[in-house]
């Protein structure tokens, strides 16, 4: 799962990268144009931790989330627009966050203004797959036998030109694979993580703002980057005590990482045995078959049958032969939707 964060500048779009991740990449402007910052994290999962304890494997694999800190959008002029590098690598993300300053600027004296940031991030993805249209439009003039694609381009000229994002627009299956290569940043999943200063950080998110989201329909997270950098500095015990006088339940990390399996639609299957215990992050609604190719190629090709026992049925019994005789653990077909916290055993044949 890989995240692109963008923002304009001074949005505190690195120091979220930082409380994310755990880095310390520097704030402040990237100095190397085109330079994006990358940091992965090993997905918390309780789980996993038992069945490693249970199973004792030689190798324990969390699912991973990998986040790209892009340069901010224009430059502290005031120039609010996404260059061509930023907006060709952000094409190579599963989603985008973008990050708005709720703040007072500490050097400018700048009172924040979360409507108009909003706004206008919205445009420069709307306008970057405006181009993108209006480009292949004019090529398909010169090709016969397009007339399809044509169609669903004019399509998708007329909801960007009405102000919408591709994402709220209903595709097919057919008609979202013809679209998958442009890379539109419009359709590409969006959450919002307002960064706010200490004394906000426990608040709610404010009325302009959550009219937007709401308009939008999309998700948003209230954060006080600096904080939660700090907090990420710190050994687990005093965390959680910084956090609970803060008036929080849960750092950014895991409070995102939540936010963002729902953003996708994303859960996770397991996998355990003496080998390795492992978790594996798949589109929700996904299939037995189309899960098993998440391991291996061959084991979807070859697939006979996915044993399956859910996790909390497992812990109750303690062994597939308990879960067996009590009726948990069965034997699942090609079409079995996977559930979060089915642990499977793939059968298959090459």
């Amino acid at each position: 799962m890989k995240v692109g964060i963008g923002g304009f500048p001074r949005s505190g779009k690195t120091t979220i990268f930082n409380a994310l991740t755990g880095q310390h990449a520097d704030v402040g402007g990237f100095t190397e144009p085109g330079k994006v910052h990358l940091g992965s994290i090993k997905v918390p999962d309780a789980r996993i931790d038992r069945l490693s304890e249970i199973f004792k494997p030689r190798k324990t694999t969390y699912a991973e989330m990998v986040f790209v800190d892009f340069p901010a959008a224009g430059d502290a002029a005031g120039s609010h627009a996404l260059d061509t590098a930023t907006l060709t690598q952000m094409r190579e993300t599963d989603a985008l966050v973008q990050v708005v300053c709720g703040f007072t600027d500490e050097i400018s004296g700048e009172a924040p203004n979360p409507g108009r940031d909003l706004a206008n991030f919205k445009s420069e993805l709307l306008l970057s797959d405006l181009v993108l249209i209006e480009k292949r439009l004019e090529r398909l003039k010169k090709e016969k036998g397009k007339e399809q694609e044509h169609a669903l381009l004019e399509r998708c000229k007329t909801f960007l030109d009405a102000e919408r994002p591709l994402r709220q627009m209903d595709f097919s299956g057919e008609e979202a694979s013809a679209i998958a290569g442009f890379g539109f940043l419009s359709r590409r999943p969006l959450m919002v993580v307002l960064n706010v200063g200490e004394a906000d950080v426990a608040g709610d998110m404010p009325a302009a703002v959550a009219e937007f989201l709401a308009a939008e329909q999309l998700e948003g997270l209230l954060l006080s980057g600096k904080i939660e950098m700090e907090i990420a500095a710190l050994e687990a015990d005093d965390r959680q005590a910084f956090l609970e006088d803060l008036g929080l339940k849960a750092t950014a990390r895991e409070r995102f990482i939540r936010a963002a399996y729902e953003l996708l639609d994303q859960i996770s299957f397991l996998t355990s045995g003496e080998d390795e215990v492992r978790a594996w992050t798949i589109k929700r609604g996904m299939t037995a078959v189309k899960a098993a190719g998440k391991i291996h190629s061959d084991i979807e090709r070859g697939f006979i049958r996915a044993e399956v026992v859910h996790y909390d049925d497992f812990v109750q019994y303690g062994s597939d032969a308990k879960c067996r005789e009590h009726g948990k653990l069965r034997l699942e077909g090609k079409d079995y939707v996977v559930r979060d916290g089915d642990i499977i055993h793939f059968r298959f044949n090459v």
